[in-house]
């Protein structure tokens, strides 16, 4: 668990390593000078200097940055960030964020080579193919049986009557007959099997079924190694679309007050690490999988044109592109501390609700 633990940890810090070390390949690419690259946040622990860069490792293990000279002042130098074209910095500024996209592609890459489950319809024939539960609704009777996401259901049993399990459809017209009554699930978990009980609902809340779960029907593939750039590469722009229409669904529905979809639900940091426990626990392929998503998931939220993030960032470069002379270095500093805290705020209270959830 303490290994686990660790490896989660490692993960995040490292895709925010990589997205700064993106600032920083872009910034050395158009001649901006480097003053700092450091690991976690100050108080600095240790600095050595390398040619003009201070490379440090700080005290608070939140992340990673790079400090660029003139980003915080415009300076008139050649050298410096504010000195160099629009076009120029909006770049430096994306690429960081295209460094999530570079990340996930080359993790589905590797997923893609050493084999993977693919969702497949409950009609296409397939070897040894698996019912997946993808999704648990909040207080359901799955939730309160300990299942979660990744699980994979065996076989389900009520009394004498067994059934095997390899189509979606089975699962549902099995719990449909079923409702009100004790049934038993064999559950595959990595490389754990077992038995644990629920009763599905008579009447479930709208938009959920009687056990609380969303599931798919798998099979395991696997491409030769000259194909799996292309696959890795199409996976991420699928999901990319799929979430940027997730997105867009939810804004529709708290826009017209139907508030977040069933079993939807803001998680904080906290929250993330305990599904990426969960996932490393089903091996190897499901953990790289969603350690892709997280970094998907980090680049549309880093590219919104919200103040503090890097979209805010090109918010700002966009204005001064139109108004041809920047914004105040004053307003924009203080626009940018406003929604940095209420982003850290949000984070806390998130933080807090995933505390209670999890524990």
């Amino acid at each position: 668990m303490v290994l686990t633990i660790f490896i989660v940890f490692i993960s995040l810090i490292g895709l925010v390593i990589l997205h700064e070390f993106g600032h920083f390949l872009t910034a050395k690419k158009f001649g901006v000078k480097i003053e700092e690259f450091g690991i976690f946040l100050p108080p600095r622990l240790i600095g050595k200097k390398i040619g003009e860069t201070i490379y440090s490792l700080n005290l608070l293990p939140f992340g990673a940055f790079v400090k660029l000279f003139g980003e915080e002042e415009e300076i008139k130098d050649p050298r410096s960030f504010s000195g160099k074209s629009i076009w120029q910095r909006a770049l430096i500024i994306l690429g960081g964020v295209v460094t999530f996209w570079i990340i996930s592609a080359i993790l589905l890459s590797i997923v893609f080579g050493i084999g993977t489950f693919q969702a497949i319809s409950d009609d296409e024939q397939a070897t040894n193919p698996r019912v997946q539960i993808i999704a648990v609704a909040p207080n359901s009777p799955a939730e309160k049986a300990g299942i979660k996401i990744g699980d994979t259901i065996q076989n389900l049993k009520v009394e004498k009557e067994k059934l095997e399990v390899s189509k979606v459809r089975e699962v549902q017209e099995f719990t449909e007959q079923n409702k009100g009554k004790e049934v038993i699930l064999t559950i595959e978990r990595g490389k754990e099997i077992f038995e644990t009980s629920l009763i599905p609902r008579v009447s479930p809340p709208e938009e959920e079924g009687a056990m609380g779960v969303a599931l798919i029907r798998i099979v395991r593939v696997s491409y030769p190694w000259w194909i799996v750039p292309i696959k890795g590469i199409e996976a991420t722009l699928r999901t990319t679309e799929a979430v940027v229409v997730g997105w867009v669904q939810v804004l529709g529905n708290l826009i017209q007050g139907k508030g977040l979809p069933s079993g939807a639900q803001l998680m904080g940091p906290v929250g993330i690490a305990s599904l990426m426990t969960q996932f490393a626990k089903l091996g190897t392929s499901y953990y790289l999988q969603f350690i892709a998503i997280i970094s998907i998931y980090l680049a549309i939220f880093n590219i919104l044109p919200i103040p503090a993030l890097d979209g805010g960032k090109l918010l700002f470069l966009g204005i001064e592109k139109i108004r041809r002379k920047p914004v105040s270095q004053k307003i924009e500093q203080n626009i940018t501390a406003v929604f940095f805290l209420t982003l850290i705020a949000l984070m806390v209270w998130a933080t807090i609700k995933d505390i209670i959830r999890i524990f």
